[in-house]
């Protein structure tokens, strides 16, 4: 629970520290191409068990999308180019409320969404290692 009275404006510093730590790590993957061997560690499940995970292939989309190139990073992974929008919108909305002093919400999401999104991530896990959907792999 926060200190501050509701309706009270608050300093926006944890989100524009959230936003630069965020365009930090976005240059870091533009300039460091996660193609080339050597520059970023391999995914640990990946090297165990061989099978993909859901975040496998998320450097190569979002390098990708940093130099505009929507479709390879769809073809490295659809589900993180689908998570991008709802990131900067939740981001948004995280700055409004701390700028306009609006308290949140007592959920974030509510529950379904939340089993939901649980349920996407885990049929996008199991299909991307099944030969049918060798497609979402990266």
């Amino acid at each position: 629970m926060s200190l501050r009275t509701a309706g009270r404006p608050a300093s926006p510093v944890a989100p524009l520290a959230v936003l630069a730590g965020s365009v930090a790590a976005l240059a870091v993957v533009a300039t460091v191409d996660p193609e080339q061997p050597g520059h970023y560690p391999v995914c640990p499940f990946l090297s165990v068990t061989g099978w993909w995970c859901p975040g496998c292939g998320t450097l190569r989309a979002v390098h990708a999308l940093t130099h505009g190139d929507l479709a390879t990073a769809v073809e490295r992974n659809v589900l993180t180019v689908l998570a991008v929008p709802v990131l900067v919108i939740a981001w948004a909305a995280w700055l409004r409320r701390t700028v306009t002093g609006r308290p949140r919400s007592r959920w974030a999401a509510p529950p379904v969404a939340l089993w939901g999104l649980l349920a996407t991530v885990v049929v996008f896990w199991v299909l991307r290692n099944l030969p049918a959907g060798s497609w979402l792999a990266p």
